[in-house]
C-alpha cells in the first residue's frame, strides 16, 4: 500500500525512448531555468529550503515552465516521497488510497509530497478532502494550475497554502534551454541566427514545446544550415501560428498600438487586418484594443473605453467574421480620439507612492467612529462635511498626516480633459484659499 502511487521508479529504463523534454529534466533545483525569482536565495522557495521548513504550495503558471520538475526536486531536497496524481484522472476512491498510503509512510517516519497536476479541476468537495491531511502533516500538498487560483481554488485550501507564480520563459531562458538540448543532442541546431530566433519565438515561452521542436529539428538529415524560410516550411503549423506573414506576433500588435496612439486610422486598420489574416484570435485583439483606450486615450475621451467594450460584446454575439467589423470600428474610433496618458501616468505615480509610504494610516478626521472608544481616540474629530462648506468644498487634507501631499493626475489640454483640467485648477485654487484661512 505504501508504494501504490509511488511514481519515482516509473521512468522508462531505455533513455533513447524517452522524449528529450523528459531526458533533460533538471536533476537539482539549481538547474531549473527561468524561475530564479522563486528558487534564488532571496526567493520564497530558496528561503524555505534554507530554513528546512517547506509549506504546502500552489504553483501557478503557464504550461512548460517547470511546475512538475520543481515539485519533484522539492521532494528530493527534503527527502520526502514524491507522489504525482492528476485531477483529470483521479476520483474520490483514488484519493482515499493516496491518503491511506501517505498515512502509512508517515507512521514509518517518511513524509509524502503529493503533487496534484491541474488541481483546479477538482470540485469543491474534492478540494476540501485535502484539508485534514494537510493540517495533520500526513501530506505536503504541491498543486499545479494554469488557472487563477483566486477563482478556481477554495479559500480554505488557499489559506493553508502559499501561491507561487511561475513565469513564462523569456527568450534568454529559452536560449539557455536550447544550448542544453544541443549538448544532449551532441550537435548544434542547423539554423542560422534568424531561424534560431524564430524557433525560440515559436515556443511562446513554453520550455517543453521548445524541446519538442528542437528534437524534430535535430532528427532531420544534415543538409547544412537552414534559414527562416526553410524552417517555417518544415514546421509549418507552429510557424504559421506566430509568423504567417513574416512578422513576429508582438511586432504586429506593437505596430497596431503605435498606429492608434499616432492617430493614424489607416495604418491602424492595416495592422489590425494583418493580424486577423495571420490567424490572431479576435478576442485577444478586443482585449488589447480596450487596453489602448485606457492607456493612451483615458479621460480625454471617456466614451472610448465604453465603445471598445461594446465592440467586444458585439463580436461575442455575432462571432467571426461579422463581429470583426465592430472591432475595426473601435480601432478607427480610438485612432481619431484625442490622446492622453495623464491618467495612466497618475495611476503609476500613485502606485509608486503607495509602495513608498507603506502602512501610513488615514488622518483621523476622515475615519468613522462607530464606538465611544474610537471617538475618545479622536476618530472623526474635526471632519468638515463638504456639502455644508462654501462651494461644496471643504479643502481638508485626505492624505496621511505624515505624508507630503502628492500630485499625480495632471490632465492635458485635449478633448474632455480640457474640462477636467479646468475643474482641477478650480479645486486647487479653492484648497489654497481654505488652507490660508
Amino acid at each position: 500500500m505504501a508504494d501504490l502511487f509511488d511514481t519515482s521508479s516509473s521512468k522508462t529504463e531505455d533513455s533513447s525512448l524517452r522524449p528529450m523534454a523528459d531526458r533533460l529534466r533538471p536533476a537539482v533545483l539549481s538547474d531549473v531555468i527561468g524561475q530564479d525569482h522563486l528558487l534564488g536565495s532571496e526567493g520564497p522557495l530558496g528561503a524555505m529550503l534554507a530554513s528546512g521548513q517547506l509549506s504546502s504550495l500552489i504553483l501557478w503558471g503557464p504550461p512548460g515552465v517547470g511546475k512538475t520538475t520543481i515539485a519533484r526536486l522539492l521532494a528530493d531536497a527534503t527527502d520526502m516521497s514524491f507522489i504525482q496524481i492528476s485531477a483529470i484522472f483521479t476520483g474520490v476512491a483514488d484519493l482515499k488510497k493516496v491518503f491511506e498510503a501517505a498515512r502509512i509512510r508517515s507512521g514509518n517516519g517518511q513524509g509524502t509530497l503529493l503533487f496534484v497536476d491541474e488541481i483546479h479541476r477538482f470540485n469543491k468537495a474534492q478540494q476540501d478532502g485535502f484539508l485534514p491531511y494537510m493540517e495533520d502533516g500526513t501530506i505536503l500538498l504541491v498543486g499545479a494550475t494554469t488557472e487563477n487560483p483566486s477563482f478556481e481554488l477554495n479559500a480554505a485550501l488557499l489559506s493553508r497554502s502559499q501561491v507561487l507564480v511561475l513565469e513564462r520563459l523569456t527568450l534568454a531562458s529559452l536560449e539557455l534551454l536550447a544550448q542544453r538540448a544541443e549538448r544532449e543532442g551532441v550537435r548544434k541546431l542547423p539554423l542560422d541566427g534568424l531561424a534560431r530566433d524564430a524557433l525560440l519565438e515559436m515556443a511562446d515561452g513554453d520550455g517543453r514545446a521548445l524541446l519538442n521542436l528542437i528534437e524534430q529539428v535535430l532528427s532531420w538529415p544534415d543538409t547544412g544550415t537552414l534559414g527562416t524560410e526553410a524552417l517555417t516550411k518544415r514546421l509549418m503549423r507552429r510557424a504559421a501560428q506566430y509568423d504567417k506573414s513574416g512578422d513576429a506576433h508582438y511586432n504586429l500588435i506593437s505596430a497596431l498600438h503605435k498606429s492608434v496612439r499616432g492617430s493614424d486610422p489607416d495604418a491602424a486598420l492595416y495592422w489590425f487586418a494583418r493580424m486577423l489574416e495571420g490567424g490572431e484570435d479576435p478576442r485577444y485583439l478586443a482585449r488589447r484594443i480596450t487596453r489602448m483606450a485606457v492607456e493612451d486615450i483615458g479621460l480625454a475621451e471617456p466614451q472610448a473605453q465604453a465603445i471598445c467594450i461594446e465592440a467586444w460584446e458585439t463580436y461575442e454575439r455575432l462571432g467571426s467574421p461579422e463581429g470583426e467589423l465592430a472591432l475595426a470600428q473601435a480601432v478607427t474610433y480610438l485612432a481619431l480620439a484625442p490622446k492622453s496618458n495623464a491618467l495612466y501616468t497618475a495611476y503609476k505615480a500613485a502606485r509608486a507612492a503607495a509602495k513608498q509610504t507603506g502602512s501610513e494610516p488615514p488622518p483621523k478626521h476622515i475615519l468613522n467612529a462607530p464606538t465611544s472608544m474610537m471617538k475618545d481616540q479622536g476618530y472623526g474629530a474635526g471632519y468638515a462635511y463638504d456639502h455644508d462648506a462654501e462651494d461644496g468644498f471643504s479643502g481638508q487634507n485626505y492624505f496621511p498626516e505624515n505624508m507630503k501631499r502628492g500630485v499625480y493626475y495632471q490632465p492635458v489640454e485635449r478633448g474632455f480633459e480640457r474640462e477636467l483640467k479646468r475643474r482641477l485648477d478650480y479645486f486647487v485654487k479653492l484648497r489654497s484659499k481654505r488652507s490660508e484661512s
